[in-house]
């Protein structure tokens, strides 16, 4: 089996409800899905979901590194070597574009789990067969925020991630309330998305112990790593890194300094599914547990992002929730939603075949 012919084509989603973070507000999504075509007609699917903020790329770069770099580089390589294949594309310049490469690893990832007749959770491990998940509220006024808690709960949701790190005072007075108005059963985790000094972070932690939050993801700049580990001293929560946490050096420097508790691992902005069992691998050795995280991605990249979750022990929690509100996602149904708990579909590979 050879790989013939690799297409890859960009969709736009509009976002059912907008929402913004600390550094950016969104609307819509466009993802790039990726096409693998073989010489045995066996086809492996994957997506890519920039965010321009986090790795600097663009569906255009993305399309542009596809068709130019990847495209020549696979065609006619054996498939089922993916670690020769995304060793050859970093050379190729995709090591520095990680939203594009990740495309590519799903793809291959599909294709391989294909070829063996598995669920890609299980080829790679298979630890567990579902996993709860968060869901976010962007930063909103009170009355929004609390009214959007209450809907997700009453939708079976059991854990609320709250955005944050614009305004102190109103970040406090979001999560006591959010707490008071969702009661004591659900689990609470906030991000301030690099919003806060050194004297915020430890000030929000203090003043929001009645809500008892599970953890405090990136309050720092990413940038300046000994802030995020002065933090991790000070705080009484879990400290988590996110945009701290591009490549497996990074994990390497997180762990090796004690500079957090936490790391959240996603597929788009570490290079795909390969990278982030590395990662993992590092995570668990140095006792850091792991979140999958996501961004606004078609169900197909959450199915990956859950793959990984359901596949190795270190990770802990799972926040997968980039697909719910995308609309005209050509891949809804990847993945099944039951009561705030994700589920695979358990066909071979990422479970899911695009029209077409």
């Amino acid at each position: 089996m050879r790989l013939r012919k690799l297409e890859a084509f960009a969709v736009e989603m509009r976002l059912e409800e907008p929402y913004t973070v600390a550094y950016h507000s969104y609307e819509a999504a466009t993802n790039v899905f990726v096409r693998l075509e073989t010489s045995t007609g066996l086809v492996g699917f994957g997506c890519a979901a920039p965010d321009e903020q986090v790795t600097g790329e663009t569906p255009r770069t993305i399309l542009a590194a596809l068709e130019d770099a990847a495209a020549p580089a696979l065609k006619g390589s054996d498939p089922l070597r993916p670690a020769l294949l995304l060793a050859r594309l970093k050379k190729e310049g995709l090591a520095a574009q990680p939203t594009a490469l990740a495309g590519v690893d799903l793809a291959l990832m599909d294709l391989l789990a294909k070829t063996a007749g598995l669920p890609l959770y299980k080829l790679l491990g298979g630890f567990r067969d579902r996993i709860r998940t968060s869901v976010t509220i962007g930063i909103l006024p009170l009355e929004e925020t609390l009214e959007r808690a209450r809907a997700r709960v009453a939708q079976g949701f059991r854990c609320l991630k709250l955005k944050g790190g614009l305004d102190l005072e109103a970040d406090v007075e979001r999560v006591l309330r959010v707490r008071r108005a969702v009661g004591p059963g659900v689990e609470l985790r906030f991000d301030a998305n690099q919003g806060f000094n050194l004297e915020e972070s430890l000030a929000f932690v203090e003043r929001t112990r009645p809500a008892r939050l599970e953890l405090l993801e990136q309050p720092t700049p990413r940038d300046q790593l000994g802030l995020l580990g002065r933090v991790r001293s000070g705080a009484t929560i879990p400290v988590m890194a996110d945009e701290s946490i591009l490549t497996l050096r990074d994990a390497f420097r997180l762990a090796r300094r004690g500079l957090a508790d936490m790391v959240n691992v996603k597929l788009m902005k570490v290079g795909g599914v390969f990278e982030a069992l590395s990662i993992g691998a590092v995570a668990r050795a140095a006792d850091l547990e792991v979140m999958v995280g996501c961004m606004d991605e078609a169900a197909l990249g959450i199915a990956a992002g859950l793959a990984f979750a359901l596949a190795r022990p270190a990770v802990k929690y799972a926040d997968l929730d980039g697909h719910l509100g995308l609309i005209g996602d050509p891949s809804a149904g990847a993945v099944i939603l039951r009561q705030g708990v994700l589920f695979p579909t358990n066909r071979p590979g990422l479970g899911f075949d695009l029209p077409g």
